[in-house]
Parts: C-alpha cells; sequence; structure tokens
C-alpha cells in the first residue's frame, strides 16, 4: 500500500462556522468540510487511489495509474498531452477500418483514394494556415468518400472541425465533431475538440460530458482534457450554488458543531457562562452563581436559550435587545452575527460585526472578537487581505487575547506562512499555557512543514512533539485526532487507529472522527464495510454532518454507485454553510452525472474499487 499524502491543512480556522463539525475544540482534523483549504483542494485518500480536486473522480485514477508506472510516464502518453491543432491522416484505430482488398471494390477504392488526396491537400492549406481553402478541401473529401467507410469518413469531418477552430467558428465545430463521434462513438480528437466548443459556447453540461469521456478514453492522463473538467466543474458549481445558496432555506447545525465551535474560543464573552455579574449591582457580591434571569433583556434571554441548547431562539432575542438599544446591545450584535454565521448567512452577520468592531466605547474583547470572525469569514470567502487585515487589527488593540493568535496561526496555515503560524501558536501559548489545542496545532504545523519538506529529522521531531502533547494533555481530543493523521502519513495505521479510538472515547458524539476512521480502515486494511459502517454511524451521530455525506459520496463514485452518490452529494449540498461549500458540492455532483450520461452513451465507465 503506497503512503497516503497528507492531507493539506488539517487545521480549521475554527472561527468559521461553514468549516466542518471539528474534532475537539472547535477545530476540525482534515477533510472536505473541515475548512482547511478550500474544499476542492483538500485531499482525501480512499484506498490505493487520491482523490483531489473538483474533479475528484477523474483525479483519482489518475494518481493510481502514476503510482503503477513509478511517475515516469510513457512517450505515448507525452504525445497525448501536446496540443491537439493539426489535422489528422486517419482516425483511431477500429474494427473494419481496413481497405478491402477483393478487386471488386475496385471502383470504391478510386473513390476513397480521390477523398484522401483532397483530404491531403486540404493538410497543406491547413498547415500553411490557408483554413478557408482547408475547408474546401476536407468538404471534398466528405463528399468523396464511400458512405460505410466510417472511419475515413468521421477522420474527414474532424480535419474540416480543426479548421473551423481555427477560425473560432464554434458552432460549425461542434456539429463536424457530432458527425465525428456519430461515426466513431470513441473518437478522442474529436470529442475533445467538441468540448473546447461547447466551452466557448457556454454550453456546459455537454462540455463536461465530453471531456468526461476524453478523460476516460485516456486512462485519466491528458493534463489538457484533465484542467478542462476542473474547471469546467467548478464554473458549474459556482453558477448553481449562487442560485441555490441565494434561496436557501437556514440551517441550524447540531447542536455538537455549536459546541465545538464556541469552545474554540477562551475570551469570548457572549459564549461564558451567565454570571450574577451580568445582573445588577446589589448581586455583584454573589459572582459565579448562575443567573436567574428577570430582567426584560432579549440579550440574557438569549443566554439563557443557549445555556439550554434551544439555539433557534436566540437571533429573535438579540434582535429584540438590538431594536430597544438594551444596555446589552453590543453583545447582542455579536452573538446575533455569530449565529447568522453558523446558519451560513454572511450576508446578515458582516452589518452585526460591522457595528461591534465600530463600537469605540465597546468591551475590547467583544471589538476583538468580532474581528476574529469577520477575518475568518473573509477567508472563508477567499479574500486573505482582508482576512489578515482583520487579525492584525484584533492583534492591536487587544494584544493579550490568546483567541487572536490561535486564530490567527489558523490562517497562516492556510496561507501557507507556517513560521508566523507556530509563532503564533507560541504567542497563544504564552498567554495561555494551558491551551491544548493551540499546542497540538503548533505540533501539527511543524510536522506538516517538516513532511513537505521531506525533512526525516523534523518529522521525527514532530511526532514526538504529538507524544508530549497527548501526555501532557490526555483529554485534548485534538491532540489525538491530528496525531492520527500525521501517524497515517507515516503509514503507522494501527497506532493512528488507536489515536482515534482514543478521540472517539473523549468526544463519542464527534461525527467528523467517525468519518476520518472509516477512511482509515479503507486506507488501512481495504474494508469497505467497515468503512462505510463508521461512516453511516457519523450520520447516525450528526445528521446535520455535511462531510460524511460527501466522503459516503465520494465512495460511491468509486464503487460505481453513481445514483447513490449523487443522493448524498445532494444531501451535502442541502446541508452546506457557505456559498464555496455548496459550489465545491456541486462539483462533485456534477461529476458523478457526467460519467452517468458517459456510461449510457459510450459505454464507458472508470475503473471502480
Amino acid at each position: 500500500m503506497a503512503a497516503s499524502k497528507p492531507v493539506e491543512a488539517a487545521v480549521v480556522a475554527a472561527a468559521i462556522p461553514g468549516s466542518g463539525s471539528g474534532v475537539g475544540g472547535g477545530s476540525a482534523t482534515a477533510g472536505p468540510g473541515t475548512g482547511g483549504l478550500p474544499r476542492w483542494q483538500l485531499a482525501l485518500a480512499v484506498g490505493a487511489p487520491l482523490l483531489l480536486g473538483a474533479g475528484a473522480m477523474y483525479l483519482w485514477s489518475r494518481q493510481r495509474r502514476r503510482r503503477e508506472t513509478g511517475g515516469r510516464g510513457d512517450a505515448s502518453g507525452l504525445k497525448r498531452n501536446s496540443e491537439r491543432k493539426t489535422p489528422e491522416g486517419r482516425a483511431s484505430p477500429a474494427p473494419g477500418s481496413g481497405h478491402p482488398e477483393d478487386p471488386s471494390t475496385h471502383l470504391e477504392m478510386n473513390s476513397l483514394d480521390r477523398a484522401q488526396s483532397a483530404k491531403n491537400k486540404g493538410n497543406k492549406y491547413f498547415k500553411a494556415g490557408k483554413y478557408e481553402q482547408a475547408i474546401q478541401c476536407y468538404t471534398e473529401a466528405i463528399s468523396l468518400c464511400p458512405t460505410e467507410k466510417n472511419v475515413d469518413l468521421s477522420t474527414f469531418y474532424q480535419n474540416r472541425a480543426a479548421a473551423f477552430e481555427q477560425l473560432q467558428k464554434w458552432k460549425e465545430v461542434a456539429q463536424d465533431c457530432t458527425k465525428a463521434v456519430e461515426l466513431n462513438p470513441k473518437y478522442v480528437k474529436a470529442l475533445f475538440r467538441r468540448a473546447k466548443a461547447h466551452e466557448k459556447l457556454d454550453n456546459k453540461k455537454e462540455c463536461l460530458e465530453d471531456v468526461t469521456a476524453v478523460c476516460i478514453l485516456e486512462g485519466f492522463q491528458n493534463q489538457q482534457s484533465m484542467l478542462l473538467a476542473d474547471k469546467v466543474l467548478k464554473l458549474l458549481g459556482k453558477e448553481k450554488a449562487k442560485e441555490k445558496y441565494k434561496n436557501r432555506e437556514p440551517l441550524m447545525p447540531s447542536p455538537q458543531f455549536i459546541k465545538s465551535y464556541f469552545s474554540s474560543f477562551t475570551d469570548d464573552i457572549i459564549s461564558q457562562p451567565m454570571l450574577k455579574g451580568e445582573k445588577s449591582d446589589e448581586d455583584k457580591d454573589k459572582e459565579g452563581e448562575a443567573l436567574e434571569v428577570k430582567e426584560n433583556s432579549g440579550y440574557l434571554k438569549a443566554k439563557q436559550y443557549m445555556e439550554e441548547e434551544n439555539y433557534d431562539k436566540i437571533i429573535s432575542e438579540c434582535s429584540k435587545e438590538i431594536d430597544a438599544q438594551g444596555k446589552y446591545m453590543a453583545e447582542a450584535l455579536l452573538l446575533r452575527a455569530t449565529f447568522y454565521l453558523l446558519i451560513g448567512n454572511a450576508n446578515a452577520a458582516k452589518p452585526d460585526l460591522d457595528k461591534v468592531i465600530s463600537l469605540k466605547e465597546a468591551n475590547v474583547k467583544l471589538r476583538a472578537n468580532a474581528l476574529i470572525k469577520r477575518g475568518s469569514m473573509y477567508m472563508q470567502q477567499q479574500q486573505p487581505l482582508l482576512s489578515t487585515q482583520d487579525f492584525n487589527m484584533a492583534a492591536d488593540i487587544d494584544p493579550q487575547n490568546a483567541d487572536v493568535y490561535h486564530h490567527r496561526g489558523q490562517l497562516k496555515i492556510l496561507l501557507d506562512q507556517v513560521e508566523e503560524a507556530v509563532a503564533d501558536f507560541d504567542e497563544c501559548i504564552r498567554l495561555r499555557p494551558e491551551s491544548a489545542l493551540a499546542q497540538a496545532q503548533k505540533c501539527f504545523a511543524l510536522y506538516r512543514q517538516a513532511y513537505t519538506g521531506n525533512n526525516s529529522s523534523q518529522i521525527q521531531a514532530a511526532m514526538k512533539g504529538f507524544e508530549e502533547v497527548i501526555k501532557k494533555f490526555p483529554r485534548c481530543a485534538e491532540g489525538y485526532a491530528l496525531y492520527a493523521q500525521a501517524l497515517t502519513d507515516q503509514q503507522q495505521f494501527g497506532k493512528a487507529d488507536e489515536m482515534y479510538d482514543k478521540c472517539i472515547n473523549l468526544e463519542p458524539d464527534n461525527a467528523t472522527t467517525y468519518v476520518h476512521k472509516g477512511l482509515l480502515q479503507l486506507q488501512w486494511k481495504q474494508d469497505l464495510d467497515r468503512g462505510l459502517e463508521l461512516i453511516s454511524k457519523a450520520i447516525e451521530i450528526d445528521n446535520k454532518c455535511d462531510f460524511a455525506y460527501e466522503t459516503m459520496g465520494t465512495i460511491e463514485v468509486q464503487r460505481g454507485n453513481m445514483e447513490k452518490a449523487i443522493d448524498m452529494f445532494n444531501k451535502a449540498i442541502n446541508l452546506a454553510k457557505s456559498e464555496m461549500e455548496m459550489a465545491h458540492l456541486y462539483s462533485l455532483c456534477d461529476a458523478a452525472h457526467a460519467q452517468t450520461e458517459v456510461a449510457k452513451k459510450y459505454g464507458l465507465k472508470p475503473p471502480t474499487l
């Protein structure tokens, strides 16, 4: 079994509610939906294959082929990677494509020979850049060619399409390529040229189907077709997500997700338990006792609902406090913004966060927390400059706030600024030495740096660091989960499995851990049944875990169960917490749809598990 590549950025910016349910203190270990990198850049090891990118269904097969050939490639592969611009003499070999040798076919041969002569003349014009003359010659070849000579005739149509392509006559390109494919259904050049024409004509669905067929026929070895597949999948995903997200019904995440999210903050006033100090002056001598809410305060009622895990009522109660301009207005704005983020409504969250940040008289920790959350929101929206500005401003106004450095450290990991990330984690640890989460994530940052740099001594030092963290903080589930991923990279599968078990013992209601443990079974033992059992368990624990549905869908694609895969992806789409996540999921769903259509049309299916 080949070693899996490390999952890029197993550390999630936990202040991004759309980043996934997380492991431990609100910070998920890697995987789609757990927020490390944009989701289509996350690698997901499933058995020998490697999934990567919006076109995951394509790339896993390509990676496997590379491992089988030792990454050497071959001359035919290099040839396939060359730009397809020139016309050709013959189409791909097909049964019955040879010329008859019976003398009785002499007239037919003469007709075919004249057609070939016209085609050869067209090729000369084509190479000279005289595309109109080339088209005339190819048209003559088509008219002369015997109708039963399918392969030759398909070549002439494809060559004429190549000339039309040079003139950017995309409709004619598509029409001629369609004729070529009708005559020779597995004609790679014609399929790919038609895919490019469909792209120019903005026929994304048709483009995707053609390029999917090309990818399968070429064994996922041609970079051009792979890139076009990925490009059109992303475009389709963004297009569909934009419309769906605009009209989606807000969905509250699971209680486990919400608690995990808030636990990633230590200096967040709004997530602290209600105290007597929040009430009236005469009760301040009983600091620390639970507050029985008697004031007519929407914010305090919202806090009580938080303790009762009655999350659906929080936004409305905060709105009452804000509308009344009560004394807890700043806190209510921040709490409402946080729950807007949790339900995936960043547009509603931003004005509230902006107001808190601009309230100079507000508690500095409220303003810093709002900056962290807005910065994390910007990162999720792929605006790293705005994100960095907010984190730096938070550090300026509240330099003793450990949360700022913790979450900025995660941002730096996403930006591949590992040394700066480690420095931020160190500062967080200095301010809060008991922060197990920051120490575990610092270890993972150092491990990732060592792994990508292929530095064996640093890898061993990082692994030793993990051991020290779990020894010092045996109750930190995140430490075990991140260590498990590093162990998986090192092919220490048995020990990784033990770490996931310890994580589950600490947090038995964390669905994400079950998904990772399930994936480990597939990679380690190729035990598909056990892997699917664990992922199903994740869904049983949290039926709002989009990561579990996405992973299940991806596995079903590799098993060839396209209908079930599409159903899983659609469930994940309905649970997506951001437009970006939704776009990624639509890309996966569209890839599965395309393979289904290609299988129907051409009988082509990629290898399955």
